[in-house]
């Protein structure tokens, strides 16, 4: 396809509304590793409007051609198949660069009159998204330059939209602050809180998979479902993180938003519609019956580590406090493990497992439902000792895909039971590779649909999940740091969560 044919509507499949797309942080890795090769990915798929541009803002010096093959390059170097260069080329024309501080106030002005004489020279709507892929100190502050300059004013005929990264706020009281900020100059529906989890096909099909399947709807209760294990591993350490990591730690950085996401949308009731709403206000639910933690129920069901000396997959790893920029005595958490109960008819007494971790043995994010195991009565006279139980996991990362595991008689003369294990691969059975997951999240900002974004009471709720925790481990320092080597599944401690009630993690790798 030439870009004289992308430019014509007859030819070109518009699933988004023209717009223009401003992203404030563009020279960072964030922009080139993750925004940019989606966005490419979604003109390929021709589902970007052909009157479409994109406008870079960042604190660096740079001429325009110097960000625009940069920008190229992250196509080159991450677009997820064959670089088309027709398509390629209709790209790099629709990208601008303006250089400014985002505290000074002139700035707006400048991208004001920027983004006019874009949508002039490119035929394009009076429609905005602005996409904050910046530290999150600049949240607030832009939001309101931004309202101050009029850049957020809708009209009947055209709409303004904020996409904000994690993490949004540090603790309860910071996300309570910055949802006043940002909705002092914006309405709920023009915010959108991402989170890139979501945009994963695999946790779009978790709906599907629940509700759609005569085989799982019925058994997703307590009554068949014994434990839930909710797992993110990554075999990485914080490399260049270290600033933003020694502020956050992985309880921050991962478990309010990507953890309780998979949780909510794993437990939550059915909606009455794919709508929005619909979807939030049930996955609101299941997070307000998540059972709060008390300061002794923090101690005795949560667990924290940092990474110590190791090695994985061959290669020697150093320990957290030998990172760059980290101190030697840091108290940073660089693994968290927690068993949460819920109160409610559907999972009362069935608990929640979740963990994530840098330097762990496997990199990996998936769900695993444990079913409760059949009674054994049948099999008391037989060469069988015990019955497995059967499980469901729900791989979201590096391989996106399903696999059930289930108990089969092993041929022979004498009754004796293997595990068999069933797989569905994406790549394999649909014959396409999963995108970033960035995609879908900024087509539906593009459409307007908020569904895999987290409303304003959704984020302060899990805030309100994880106060306890921060307040008992701000009290508590950790004595025993580094308490896990690189190349493990963590400290000793959260195998212990689970031995206590006579359980076991998943562990791959």
């Amino acid at each position: 396809m030439s870009s004289r044919e992308y430019n014509n509507p007859s030819v070109a499949n518009r699933g988004s509304d023209s717009c223009v797309m401003v992203i404030f942080g563009a020279t960072g890795d964030l922009t080139r590793r993750k925004l940019i090769p989606a966005l490419y990915n979604l003109a390929k798929a021709r589902l970007l409007s052909p009157n479409f541009a994109i406008v870079g803002i960042g604190s660096k010096t740079m001429e325009q051609e110097a960000f625009n093959e940069k920008m190229l390059d992250a196509i080159r170097e991450y677009a997820k198949d064959e670089v088309d260069l027709e398509i390629l080329n209709w790209f790099g024309s629709r990208i601008t660069y303006v250089n400014g501080d985002f505290g000074d106030d002139g700035l707006y002005g400048r991208l004001d009159a920027h983004c006019q004489s874009i949508k002039t020279e490119k035929r394009i709507s009076n429609n905005h998204f602005y996409y904050l892929a910046t530290a999150p100190s600049f949240f607030g502050s832009i939001i309101q330059k931004l309202g101050a300059a009029g850049m957020t004013k809708e009209d009947n005929e055209s709409w303004r939209r904020v996409i904000i990264e994690k993490p949004f706020g540090r603790d309860l009281a910071s996300a309570m602050e910055l949802n006043i900020e940002v909705k002092n100059v914006l309405k709920e529906k023009q915010i959108f809180r991402i989170d890139h989890y979501l945009g994963k096909e695999t946790v779009q099909n978790l709906m599907v998979l629940r509700f759609a399947n005569s085989i799982f709807e019925p058994i997703w209760n307590r009554r068949y479902i014994d434990n839930v294990q909710i797992t993110a591993s990554e075999i990485v350490g914080v490399g260049q993180r270290g600033p933003y990591y020694e502020t956050s730690g992985a309880l921050r950085d991962m478990v309010p938003n990507h953890l309780f996401q998979l949780l909510s949308l794993t437990t939550m009731e059915p909606p009455v519609s794919f709508e929005a709403n619909a979807v939030r206000d049930e996955q609101t639910k299941a997070l307000r019956a998540i059972q709060v933690l008390t300061p002794e129920e923090v101690l005795a069901r949560v667990v924290r580590g940092q990474y110590g000396a190791g090695e994985i997959n061959g290669e020697s790893c150093i320990a957290y406090r030998d990172e760059e920029k980290i101190e030697p005595d840091s108290s940073t958490e660089t693994f968290v493990a927690m068993k949460l109960m819920m109160d409610n008819w559907r999972w009362a007494d069935v608990p929640f497992y979740l963990r994530t971790g840098k330097r762990l043995a496997a990199r990996t994010t998936e769900i695993v439902i444990n079913f409760r195991k059949a009674p054994f009565v049948l099999f008391k006279n037989t060469a069988i000792d015990h019955l497995q139980e059967n499980r469901l996991v729900i791989h979201i990362q590096p391989d996106e895909g399903i696999s059930m595991q289930f108990g089969a008689k092993k041929p022979g003369p004498i009754m004796n039971l293997g595990s068999v294990q069933m797989d569905f691969n994406y790549v394999d059975a649909f014959g396409a590779t999963p995108d970033t997951g960035y995609e879908r999240l900024m087509l539906d900002c593009m459409v307007g649909d908020a569904t895999l974004f987290q409303r304003a009471d959704m984020v302060e709720t899990s805030w309100n999940l994880i106060q306890p925790i921060l307040d008992v481990w701000n009290a508590l320092k950790p004595r025993d740091f580094p308490n896990y080597a690189s190349g493990s599944f963590g400290p000793a401690a959260s195998d212990q969560l689970l031995s206590g009630d006579g359980k076991k993690w998943l562990n791959k790798g």
